[in-house]
């Protein structure tokens, strides 16, 4: 069985080809789209592995009508642009599956020889939209696997629960499978069951019937029903209370509900995606979450990684959230490569939600366009893990250093302002954390009189009694 290769590094190409012909594969190695169509035209391939980005095109483009002429031919895509789009785009080609570099060689070639093996034979493409403007964005390894588990629910109603930290971007996850699904031109109705009182929850979701109870004047349509033909978001699933619980398993076991109050059976037509934030299965043990609507629910697990598991995207996360803040009226700001890798450095434990809300401050209050080091250390918070006695992390000089020798555009500042900026708040906020914020005792580790002191916590905002209250 032969392969086709495309693929213009010619180092991946080699490493490639040895791992697929240690498969059993015969490859046939190309490097651009015209040799691509040439060789398919001339004689069958068991599977095609394909690059996107190619001397004379963009892969993904071209892929639909070759999915079209050989459908039972699995493709698998290999691609450096590692968004949601480039995802929802390999996908909507009819691919057999999506790789973001880099990648797993093994698990490459196990998937090729799966993929030939089963003979696979995706759906053909659609017409969804190539997922501009989605509101997901990050192109770390753990936000790759969500995207590939994005694509995979997306031509399908399979019951989803999206599990991970507060403010990870659950919701957002969840509006991405309704944008990019079938039922995109349905309603999405998003309903946060921790926010609804334990007696109202039941007509919330599933509506009620004039006179049902006191103050039922007129029927109420549930959110159940609002969402006909869409998406229904649970969020905050974990928090529902039990016999909320208990309706919604019938309900989605049934697939119909009935109004508080009704006597008539309504049938759904709503695709569910769940959230929370909370480990379930220990609520199980403990009583506090039916088992089985855990199941039910759990069909598709998306895990939402938190903001320290893909620093490697803080940046761009900034840099798009400076965008959007300049989009609603607050002034247009940039971050120099030394502020947006500081910004990396910092825990987060609010995650995404935290980072926005510190980037709209940012807008507002930066005095300058561009943004370096020394503007943006004295705007971040004293403590992103909420404990003072966790300090924070100094970064790392030796990179500072090289960095600012070695960077093609000045930097601005001295080097000495530059390092002097990064590194004296975290130095200052460790000495508040070990002196319990104590002024005298800080100035004297310091070897600066309390005046001076003053002034640079200041200068950083910095506020001992902040330290002082959780000693």
């Amino acid at each position: 069985m032969s392969v086709l290769l495309v693929e213009d590094d010619a180092s991946i190409a080699m490493v490639i080809t040895a791992a697929l012909e240690a498969e059993g594969f015969g490859v046939t190695h190309c490097e651009t789209i015209a040799e691509r169509d040439r060789l398919l035209a001339e004689r069958p391939f068991a599977a095609l592995v394909t690059d996107v980005m190619l001397p004379d095109g963009d892969g993904i483009d071209t892929l639909a009508h070759v999915h079209s002429r050989f459908a039972k031919m699995p493709i698998v895509i290999l691609s450096a642009q590692n968004t949601l789009d480039t995802a929802v785009r390999a996908t909507d080609t009819g691919a057999f599956e999506y790789f973001p570099k880099p990648f797993d060689i093994d698990e490459l070639a196990r998937t090729v020889r799966q993929a030939v093996g089963a003979n696979a034979s995706a759906a053909k493409p659609g017409e969804e939209p190539a997922g501009e403007g989605l509101p997901l964005v990050g192109r770390s390894a753990a936000m790759q696997a969500v995207y590939r588990m994005i694509t995979r629910v997306l031509r399908n109603d399979l019951t989803v629960l999206i599990l991970g930290e507060s403010g990870t971007g659950k919701e957002l996850v969840a509006e991405a499978i309704h944008q990019l699904g079938h039922r995109r031109t349905g309603p999405f109705v998003a309903v946060n069951t921790a926010a609804i009182p334990a007696e109202l929850i039941e007509s919330e979701l599933f509506g009620h019937e004039k006179g049902a109870f006191t103050g039922a004047v007129a029927r109420n349509i549930g959110k159940f029903e609002q969402a006909a033909g869409g998406t229904l978001f649970l969020d905050e699933i974990g928090d529902m209370p039990m016999q909320a619980q208990t309706r919604l398993l019938r309900a989605l076991q049934s697939g119909t509900i009935r109004r508080v109050g009704g006597r008539d059976e309504v049938r759904l037509d709503t695709r569910i995606v769940a959230a929370t934030n909370k480990d379930l299965e220990p609520m199980i043990a403990a009583g506090l979450f039916r088992e089985d609507l855990y199941y039910r629910l759990n069909v598709v697990p998306i895990n939402m990684p938190p903001l320290r598991e893909r620093r490697d995207d803080i940046e761009a996360l900034a840099r798009h959230f400076l965008q959007v803040a300049a989009s609603e009226g607050l002034p247009r700001r940039r971050l120099t490569p030394q502020a947006g890798a500081l910004l990396s450095r910092q825990s987060w434990r609010g995650n995404v939600r935290e980072l926005k809300n510190f980037i709209f401050r940012l807008a507002l209050l930066a005095r300058e366009e561009i943004i370096d080091v020394d503007a943006l250390a004295p705007l971040l918070p004293i403590d992103q893990q909420g404990d003072p006695q966790a300090g924070e992390q100094a970064p790392d000089l030796d990179a500072a250093v090289r960095h600012w020798l070695t960077a093609e555009q000045p930097v601005a500042g001295s080097i000495y302002e530059t390092a002097l900026a990064a590194f004296e708040r975290p130095l200052f906020a460790t000495i508040l954390r070990e002196t319990g914020g104590n002024q005298l005792r800080a100035a004297q580790a310091l070897g600066i009189n309390r005046n001076t002191l003053r002034k640079r916590l200041g200068d950083l905002g910095l506020d001992p009694e902040h330290f002082a209250r959780r000693i």
